[in-house]
């Protein structure tokens, strides 16, 4: 990978905002490990913030899972059954053999029932707040390897890259911060749901700190959604992976795409100046979230279309949405991403492209580009391991959603035979 000098001291920035590892914050994390880090939140219910939107999202898991929606109302019939080429043979293969290596006692944990709700129990922070499946940092290395290859043979290259990664920029935060216990490059769970066939409807998650990823498969046919990618920082400066980043290229494109755009449109795609804006409603920031709307447990969240219809672009704007949307596709194999992308440009008419903050090169931002089949958003966070108090551009989150029942493959599960819709958490 190369980078320019410029962009390098850009994303070196994030060293000024180091943590005091002295401080109780940091002593307490050193010495815990990731079901003792957990704990303390869920006992101690410290950091309060936090605690309080655990709370908020058990609360939310209750609800029957309906699907993010701009109005509330589910539109019906944008998802068909359909051949993507997807390697289903190799995929099922390799996760028959995480399988076969199973003990009882693992299996028990990690193969679950095709409708089971714990799909909807992955989250992005640090926190292993749903402890089920296997943990990569605690199984043996053949299981690690095992469970890696079902990754690698079921992205496409450039994702599973994409996905590494983001492993190896968490692995590195932990070497930052001291806590290499609780956040290193094999601190995710992985689970199956159902049973891998390359004939039945089956599928797995794959999560932990900053990389969330729901797989459905079905045949030849593909979801994965919803998915979350965050980094900070975005930029390795040093060890055997230094020069690895992700998300510059998602950041790039945005801005191109938002400085491209005449005042007008620029002024109708803004719907807030700033990144925590007075203007806000009540609810529309949150210390985690912070802008972004459709992450961990907004199952079921009405997110309004706002900003300006991409329709309304020149021909070279709507060029720069398919390569924004190419890179928030970029896990799906080659053949299924042609497909996903052909199904957002037939609804360019509906779909619309929003931000939050500034458009001038140095500035932090947020965009969003939602339509009835897809939603992806990009922000730019302040610190939450390290202390920069304003959003920094060196710290990212970014993610996905298929509206209207698109995740989690669910508005395929009522076009396959025997897969049931009885989706509620009893938990």
């Amino acid at each position: 990978m190369t980078t320019s000098a410029n962009q390098d001291s850009q994303h070196g920035d994030f060293r000024q905002y180091l943590p005091d590892l002295t401080t109780p914050r940091f002593t307490t994390i050193a010495q815990n490990d990731a079901h003792g880090h957990a704990q303390e939140l869920k006992e101690k219910q410290a950091p309060p913030w936090l605690h309080g939107l655990y709370k908020h999202w058990m609360k939310l898991l209750r609800e029957p899972f309906k699907g993010i929606t701009n109005d509330g109302t589910v539109r019906p019939n944008l998802f068909k059954i359909r051949d993507e080429g997807v390697p289903i043979a190799r995929i099922t293969a390799s996760a028959r053999r995480v399988v076969d290596q199973l003990t009882p006692e693992q299996a028990s944990r990690t193969l679950l029932h095709i409708d089971s709700p714990e799909w909807r129990t992955w989250s992005n922070p640090e926190f292993l707040l749903s402890d089920k499946g296997i943990r990569l940092d605690a199984i043996a290395p053949s299981l690690r390897e095992g469970v890696l290859a079902v990754l690698k043979e079921t992205l496409s290259p450039e994702g599973y890259e994409k996905a590494l990664g983001a492993m190896r920029i968490n692995h590195f935060l932990g070497e930052l911060v001291n806590a290499p216990r609780v956040m290193n490059e094999g601190s995710y769970n992985f689970v199956i749901f159902g049973s891998p066939s390359a004939d039945g409807a089956w599928g797995f998650s794959f999560y932990g700190h900053h990389l969330c990823l729901s797989v459905f498969l079905y045949r030849t046919q593909i979801v994965i959604s919803p998915w979350f990618t965050g980094a900070e920082p975005n930029f390795i400066d040093s060890g055997p992976y230094k020069g690895t980043r992700i998300l510059e290229v998602e950041e790039r494109l945005g801005l191109r795409l938002m400085q491209s755009l005449d005042r007008e449109a620029r002024d109708k795609a803004t719907v807030y100046k700033l990144l925590k804006d007075p203007a806000m409603p009540h609810g529309r920031w949150n210390h985690d979230d912070q802008r972004h709307l459709c992450g961990a447990y907004r199952d079921n969240r009405v997110v309004p279309y706002e900003g300006v219809l991409v329709s309304s672009f020149t021909r070279e704007q709507q060029d720069l949405v398919m390569q924004i949307l190419e890179q928030y596709l970029l896990y799906l194999p080659a053949q299924a991403r042609e497909l996903r992308l052909q199904d957002a440009k037939e609804v360019f008419a509906e779909t619309y492209f929003c931000w939050i903050g500034g458009h001038g090169d140095d500035d932090a931002f947020y965009f969003r580009l939602q339509s009835p089949v897809i939603i992806v958003e990009f922000d730019h966070h302040s610190g939450v391991f390290l202390t920069n108090a304003e959003p920094a551009k060196f710290h990212i989150h970014t993610l996905l959603r298929t509206p209207n029942m698109g995740d989690y493959g669910w508005a395929l599960r009522s076009q396959i035979e025997g897969v049931e819709q009885d989706y509620v958490w009893e938990g």
